[in-house]
């Protein structure tokens, strides 16, 4: 069998070490499979009889978390679905430690502009986390000014009521992702990436969707970083 391996597939190091664990094991992995069987490696991969199984990737994810090791959430839902699997995430409730501007802002997180609007927007956050808040929002419409902050980047639970969104904030993802290019055929103001805190759901917030749009391969700390602030309640609010 040839012992040419390929070049390494990645061009920087994994992110984390639950990806640089998948990398090693089904590297691994396979490499065993293709050892036992004989073939060369040019001809193992196109042998689908070698290939790895929904068993083989639950073999690994049991393993990966015997190790100690969790999944980072991409989605709030999955500590609710399956908390044993998922980092925990240090909430934070309040804003306390932010001294406000002239206007009586505190900044509460910052994220990559998907395209420039002319104006800054300014609407009342409320969290898409579930199911259940898309069919809410489906059957008796989406509010008002809704500037939607949600978790996932997929757009998927979203799709449905997105044309009622005033504006998003998306915790993952990037101005690549299939929210992002949603949003951006919608023509509805949106940031990807975002680190958001101390909002809860009905606070006024302003997002600053008038800076320049993130160029989509840019590396992060670049132009396209705009600030989402929480603003002063209203007197008798």
């Amino acid at each position: 069998m040839s012992s040419h391996r390929p070049a390494r597939k990645w061009a920087r190091p994994p992110q984390s070490r639950t990806v640089a664990f998948y990398h090693r094991r089904v590297a691994e992995l396979f490499a065993a499979r293709v050892a036992a069987s004989g073939k060369s490696w040019a001809a193992a991969v196109w042998d689908g009889a070698l290939a790895l199984t929904a068993a083989d990737y639950q073999a690994l994810e049991d393993e990966l978390l015997a190790s100690g090791l969790r999944f980072q959430m991409s989605a709030g839902i999955s500590l609710v679905e399956a908390p044993e699997k998922y980092e925990q995430v240090a909430a934070v409730d309040d804003l306390d430690d932010v001294e406000p501007d002239a206007d009586g802002r505190r900044l509460a997180g910052h994220g990559d502009n998907v395209f420039h609007v002319t104006a800054d927007v300014v609407g009342t956050a409320r969290f898409i986390k579930s199911v259940d808040v898309v069919m809410d929002m489906l059957t008796h419409g989406v509010p008002p000014d809704t500037v939607a902050i949600i978790d996932d980047s997929g757009g998927t639970l979203t799709a449905p009521i997105l044309e009622g969104f005033t504006a998003v904030v998306c915790k993952g993802g990037s101005v690549r992702s299939h929210l992002g290019i949603l949003t951006r055929e919608y023509q509805i103001p949106c940031l990807m990436n975002a680190e958001v805190r101390g909002l809860a759901e009905g606070d006024r917030v302003q997002v600053e969707y008038s800076v320049a749009a993130r160029p989509p391969y840019e590396e992060a700390g670049g132009a396209g970083r705009a600030r989402v602030w929480k603003l002063a309640a209203e007197d008798g609010a």
